[in-house]
């Protein structure tokens, strides 16, 4: 028996590989199939089941591609009604793989339809848990992302706490929980940067497995401090449930070279939005006006899913030479599939062709803190979550989170000059890009971000109601 968790850092998902005699399971796969199918071919195995934890939200799975091209069968728990062949197990059914045995425990309370499947080895014994979204490692899933539902979170979470209470645990404590996600993850509040645990010790230390909690008590610690989910995750599970185009198809697509004069006319016909993929070190130096910063070394799909709200938006992008299709294969992961090409020859080309070039103003740590003594009106824009603003911020600065800055324009002013920082310069270059689009001219990058502020004379408070900017 062969058990191989998968992990995708810049999703915080985990997709497991189980392999016995020859035969093999793939939990939760991401969009692209390669990586599964070749691991199975060098084995000399075969996928038979594709088995679905739930209709995710963060991601758009590889289930529908992977089944077409392995034959495999795609399982879903109890309840889960998809839009495509599929085969929906009972609750406490067993599938055999090989010698192995897994068992579909069905566990709403994340989704209606989530389930955990129980790994029991050749021997019948015990031996791993992959609890989806149910189970994370410090955490639980979250009440509020079902797809269509009449019921409310709390609702969600009741049921949530009668899983884990009925069918996780009084499994054995020497269990191995492979869960979904880790720390990162918009699907939870408070995870582990764990991967993986032992039961027993989520039982000690995991606060929704407290054994003198009452489901009341549970339902207002699951629902307490939840944020808003990213615009992209109903958008997603919906996906999930109906199809989607063949990645190959969508991957091919996006590969298209374009050369200035192609991109630029493409750019023109579609309203195609441009996004420039390089380092947040390089972008400030020159890019293409009006187009928007999302990197790829960063967590990039999460903040494309976060800040485009239209998954059929057009898209052109530009990116360091060989990082093309990873860019196109990441937009699809979180369902954004109409990538029509990139620039060929990156933005070298562009300025040899004589075109219009932007650059983003940019600030050290230690000139903006000169800059607050010696004036008393620079704006500072904070663009963290409201949770890293409330530990501790500059002072008089004003919270702005990039999570939020579609929603928040009207907080800002075109005839002030901005000074926008995060916590080590990612984001609000992300941020700052957002604004010039939109006409802020007088935006200004704080290189190092808070992580650089804190160690100059800038003053630092604690938590105060936000400052309004205007």
């Amino acid at each position: 028996m062969k058990i191989e968790q998968i992990y995708t850092g810049c999703l915080a998902e985990a997709a497991y590989y189980i392999e016995s005699e020859g035969e093999v399971a793939i939990i939760d796969p991401l969009r692209e199939t390669k990586p599964y199918i070749d691991r199975a071919e060098e084995a000399g195995a075969k996928i038979k089941y594709i088995l679905e934890t739930h209709f995710h939200a963060d991601f758009v799975s590889g289930h529908l591609d992977l089944a077409k091209k392995t034959g495999a069968k795609i399982v879903y728990g109890p309840t889960a009604k998809p839009e495509f062949d599929a085969y929906i197990a009972k609750d406490q059914e067993d599938l055999r793989l090989g010698k192995i045995t897994i068992r579909v425990l069905h566990t709403p309370g994340h989704t209606m339809e989530s389930s955990t499947f129980l790994l029991i080895d050749e021997e019948g014994k015990n031996k791993a848990i992959f609890t989806g979204d149910t189970l994370f490692i410090g955490d639980v899933g979250r009440p509020d992302l079902a797809v269509k539902t009449d019921l409310t979170k709390e609702d969600l979470a009741a049921h949530l706490f009668d899983s884990l209470r009925n069918k996780i645990m009084p499994l054995e404590d020497e269990l191995i929980v492979y869960p979904g996600h880790g720390a990162g993850s918009a699907c939870g509040k408070m995870m582990s940067k764990e991967t993986t645990d032992t039961l027993g010790n989520q039982k000690k230390f995991n606060y929704a497995l407290r054994k003198d909690m009452t489901k009341e008590e549970f339902v207002k610690e699951v629902t307490t401090g939840l944020v808003a989910p990213p615009q992209y995750f109903p958008k997603n599970a919906v996906i999930n449930k109906t199809g989607y185009e063949s990645v190959d198809k969508v991957v091919n697509q996006g590969l298209t070279p374009l050369n200035v004069e192609d991109f630029e006319a493409t750019a023109n016909e579609h309203n195609a939005l441009i996004i420039d993929t390089r380092s947040n070190k390089e972008f400030p130096k020159g890019f293409i006006p009006n187009s928007i910063f999302i990197g790829i070394d960063d967590n990039f799909a999460p903040w494309v899913g976060a800040l485009i709200t239209d998954l059929q938006q057009p898209i052109l992008f530009v990116a360091d030479p060989g990082r093309e299709e990873e860019v196109v294969i990441r937009l699809a992961r979180v369902g954004y599939d109409n990538a029509l090409g990139f620039l060929k020859g990156g933005i070298e080309a562009w300025q040899k062709a004589g075109k219009e070039i932007d650059t983003l103003d940019e600030v050290s740590a230690e000139e903006l803190a000169v800059l607050l003594e010696q004036k008393d009106d620079i704006k500072v824009l904070d663009v963290r979550k409201e949770s890293e603003f409330n530990a501790e911020h500059v002072k008089n600065a004003q919270n702005f989170p990039l999570d939020f800055i579609n929603q928040n324009m009207d907080q800002v002013d075109r005839n002030n000059t901005y000074y926008l920082h995060c916590a080590g310069g990612y984001r609000s270059v992300i941020a700052a890009s957002i604004l010039k689009a939109r006409g802020f001219d007088d935006v200004v990058n704080i290189k190092g971000g808070f992580n650089a502020i804190k160690q100059t004379s800038a003053p630092i408070t604690d938590y105060s109601e936000p400052t309004t900017m205007l």
